[in-house]
């Protein structure tokens, strides 16, 4: 955890520090990251609030351009401030900030690489991750699996913070926005960090579902089929206010 720092440092730009051998200059955060980081840091206190993560568990991100803007490691989300802007380039150096970021960088890093995402949220909800010691994908019990691209998988166990699970976690992710990590928890991703979290509370939501029927005794819950799923995803195409 990282300790507060005196009112030596700095506004909300971050100071640039002669770089070591190896080492970038960090600069100083552009107007678009300053609000990217504020949207970045409500989104991560909403996880903790909505009960989706405990203390400095899981982690946010979202990217701006070349630029990825990252939860910082073990910081407690209500602490962080416009000081405290993180960010790190697609290869992984540090740009912006001095605070550590997550552990799980390459898990973020290895989405932006190979998807069109612009957000990407991380959490160790609670029924997500019951679901994932159970299962190898979560049962279709619901139809707004096809929000996130069909059948949810389950990513196959890996330390956190390692290369592996984030191979393992792109294997699960493929044409999907949002898998489940084997007794780990979630991710998902989108176009905003918006999108990215409300496809997090209905992924919790969906395995909260399948885990109540399933535990009812005698009863074997209703699921739908590949093609039902289909089609809800043809009408989702035309779904809400369109132009």
């Amino acid at each position: 955890m990282a300790e507060k720092r005196g009112d030596d440092r700095g506004t909300r730009d971050v100071r640039e520090a002669e770089p070591g051998a190896g080492e970038p200059r960090r600069r100083s955060a552009r107007p678009e990251e300053a609000r990217a980081w504020e949207d970045l840091v409500a989104t991560a206190r909403r996880t903790v609030a909505d009960g989706l993560v405990v203390g400095t568990s899981g982690n946010v991100s979202v990217r701006v351009g070349e630029t990825v803007l990252v939860t910082p490691s073990g910081v407690p989300y209500d602490r962080l401030t416009p000081d405290d802007v993180t960010g790190v380039g697609l290869d992984g150096r540090q740009v912006l900030g001095t605070l550590v970021p997550t552990s799980e960088l390459p898990m973020h890093l290895a989405v932006y690489r190979t998807t069109g995402a612009l957000a990407v949220v991380h959490t160790h909800a609670v029924h997500a991750t019951a679901v994932s010691t159970l299962v190898s994908e979560l049962p279709l019990v619901h139809y707004m699996a096809a929000a996130l691209g069909g059948p949810v998988r389950v990513a196959p166990y890996a330390t956190y913070g390692t290369d592996e699970l984030a191979e393992n976690m792109l294997r699960a992710l493929a044409d999907r926005s949002g898998c489940l990590l084997q007794n780990h928890g979630t991710l998902t991703h989108g176009t905003t960090l918006a999108q990215a979290y409300d496809r997090t509370a209905q992924l919790e939501w969906m395995c909260r579902l399948w885990l109540t029927a399933a535990s009812v005794p005698g009863l074997t819950p209703s699921l739908l089929s590949r093609e039902q799923l289909t089609e809800v995803e043809e009408r989702l195409r035309g779904y809400g206010q369109q132009g």
